[in-house]
Formats: C-alpha cells, structure tokens, sequence
C-alpha cells in the first residue's frame, strides 16, 4: 500500500527535525505505542498495541532511522509482527519551510509503503487505508501539541 501526505509543525525546520528523531516524543505520539528502546544509533525497539476494527494485539518489532539529512530529509522503516500479524513500512519524511519566516512553521511531506499480513490483512485492503491514515493523522495532531 502507498502512503503519502504532508503536515505542518508550528515550529521551524531544525526543531521539527529534532523532535521527529526524539524517541520519546515519537513514542508518545504514535497511536498505540507502549515503548520505544534505543538499542544501537539510530534503531529502536518498539511494543504497540495495534486495533484494527475486531482485531486487536500487541506487536513487537525494530524502528530505524536512515538516509538521514538535518534538518531536511530521513528515512523511517517499521517492522512489526505479533499474533494477528505483521506490518512493515518504509517511508521518506521531507522537511521544508512553510513560507518565508524560519521561526513559524515547517511542512513535513511523507511518502512510502506500508505493507501488512497475516490476520490484520484479512480485514480488507479499504479497512486498512483508512485506519493508516486515521493513525497518521493522529500521530501528527499529537506531534503538534508536543511541538511546542
């Protein structure tokens, strides 16, 4: 599945970076995550509790950062599985000035793929589109109020 968007961060470029590398403002931002461990530069472990209509479970898997280029670009690859099964992701987040004033805001466009099995896929391909994006539009709403 293709995913792509953009988001505004009310703060500039270089904060917005900083605050999408922290993880723990990540963990806090994204839906359904219970922890998120440094466990070599630029990888972590993650635990989230995933629902997705009737089905729910707890994941486990690794978040890495690569092709990273402060403040304007880096990779984010997801890996996850647990009972009702996996989900992998990997996607490019661009950071860029929303106009001319540095201090006000920053647009973070993001494009990638995101695939899932096992049970979680049996719930429809539409189920799935739009939950991914309910998700990511939380995470950036949660991101938002810890921006500042």
């Amino acid at each position: 599945m293709k995913i792509s968007g953009s988001y505004t961060l009310p703060v500039a470029p270089e904060r917005a970076y900083q605050i999408l590398q922290d993880p723990a403002v990540l963990a806090q931002a994204m839906p359904g995550c219970e922890g998120l461990e440094q466990i070599g530069p630029n990888e972590y472990r993650m635990k989230m509790n995933v629902i997705l209509a009737a089905l729910s479970g707890k994941f486990e898997g690794k978040v890495r950062i690569a092709d990273a280029v402060p403040p304007t670009s880096f990779r984010l690859i997801v890996e996850g599985s647990g009972r009702i099964g996996f989900l992998k992701g990997d996607g490019l987040l661009k950071l860029s000035l929303a106009n001319t004033n540095p201090s006000v805001s920053t647009v973070v466009s993001y494009e990638g793929d995101a695939h899932v099995g096992g049970t979680l896929a049996a719930v429809g391909q539409r189920l799935i589109d739009g939950t991914s994006k309910m998700m990511l539009k939380k995470f950036f709403d949660k991101l938002v109020s810890l921006a500042h």
